[in-house]
C-alpha cells in the first residue's frame, strides 16, 4: 500500500549538507537572564535565579498589580451622589414628619430634600419604608431604654426613668411618637423591635405594681395617653416645650404612684400597635 502523501519515511530523507536549511539545528545554549533588582521588584514577587521560571515571575507581578486599590472615577462619584441624596431625603422626611405628621405627601418630602419624586421612590419605594428608615434608630434606643429600666433593682425608679426618657425622646423628635404608635405590617424587624419594647414595658408595670409603688389600676395603655398628652402640650409651646413636658410628666408620675387615690374609669382600648392605622404607601 503506498505511503500517505503527507508522510515521509525517515530513511527516505535526503542527506543534510552544510548549506542546507533542512534537518535538525545545532543546540543554542540558554542566555543567562538578568536578575530583577530588589528595588524594582513588585511586592510578593519571588527572587528568580538565572534560568528560573519566567511564568512564575509574571504571575506574581500580575497578582501584585491586582492588589493596587481602585482609583477614584465616575462610578465612585455616582455612589457618593447617591449617598448624599439618601441623607438629604432622610433629613427632609424627619423634619416633615415632625411638623406635619406621617401623612405628609411624598412629593412634599422630595421638594424639601431638593430631589425629584422619582429619585425619592427609587431610594424608598413606599411611605412605610421611608418612615421605618427614619425612625429605626429611635425605636432601637427606646427598646434599649426599657431594657435598662428593667435592669434597675428598684422597680419604681426603673418605671419612672423609662417614662421620663421615652417622653424626652418624643420631645427631641416629635415625629417619633406617631411612628412608635403606628403599625407597619411588612416591616418585620421594626415591628419585632416595637413589640419587644411594648412587652418589656408591660413587665416594668408588673414589677412596679408587685413592689407596691404603682397604683393597681394603671394599665400599659396609659403610656399611649401619656405620649399623646405630652405631644399636645408641646406642639405649640415653642421654647417652653421642654419645661412643659417635664412638668406634665412629673404630674402624671405622681398620679401613677400607689396611695390613697380614688378609682379611675376603665382604660381605653388602646395599645401601641393599633392607635394609628398602618402607614399608607
Amino acid at each position: 500500500m503506498p505511503a500517505h502523501p503527507s508522510r515521509i519515511a525517515p530513511d527516505t530523507l535526503p542527506p543534510t549538507t552544510a548549506g542546507d536549511h533542512h534537518g535538525p539545528r545545532p543546540a543554542v545554549p540558554d542566555e543567562p537572564r538578568a536578575a530583577v533588582p530588589e528595588g524594582d521588584r513588585p511586592a510578593g514577587l519571588p527572587t528568580a535565579s538565572p534560568g528560573g521560571d519566567r511564568l512564575a515571575e509574571l504571575r506574581a507581578a500580575v497578582q501584585a498589580d491586582l492588589r493596587v486599590p481602585p482609583q477614584d472615577g465616575p462610578d465612585a462619584d455616582l455612589r457618593a451622589d447617591a449617598r448624599h441624596n439618601r441623607e438629604r431625603i432622610l433629613g427632609a422626611a424627619r423634619e416633615a414628619f415632625a411638623t406635619r405628621g406621617l401623612d405628609v405627601p411624598m412629593a412634599a418630602i422630595a421638594r424639601r430634600a431638593g430631589v425629584g419624586v422619582a429619585t425619592l421612590y427609587r431610594r424608598f419605594p413606599s411611605r412605610e419604608s421611608l418612615v421605618v428608615e427614619v425612625f429605626a434608630d429611635q425605636l432601637t434606643a427606646c427598646a434599649s431604654t426599657v431594657d435598662d429600666a428593667l435592669a434597675d433593682p428598684d422597680p419604681w425608679r426603673g418605671f419612672t426613668t423609662a417614662i421620663e426618657e421615652i417622653c424626652a425622646m418624643q420631645l427631641a423628635d416629635r415625629g417619633f411618637a406617631a411612628a412608635f404608635m403606628t403599625t407597619f405590617p411588612t416591616a418585620t424587624d421594626y415591628e419585632h423591635t416595637r413589640a419587644h419594647a411594648e412587652g418589656r414595658f408591660a413587665e416594668l408595670v408588673r414589677r412596679a405594681k408587685e413592689a407596691g409603688r404603682l397604683r393597681a389600676d394603671f394599665d400599659p395603655a396609659d403610656l399611649v395617653l401619656l405620649l399623646k398628652a405630652v405631644c399636645g402640650v408641646t406642639v405649640d409651646a415653642g421654647e417652653a416645650a421642654a419645661a412643659s413636658s417635664r412638668r406634665l410628666v412629673a404630674y402624671l408620675l405622681q398620679s401613677f404612684e400607689a396611695g390613697h387615690t380614688a378609682p379611675l374609669p376603665p382604660p381605653p382600648p388602646l395599645d401601641l400597635g393599633h392607635l394609628h392605622p398602618a402607614a399608607s404607601h
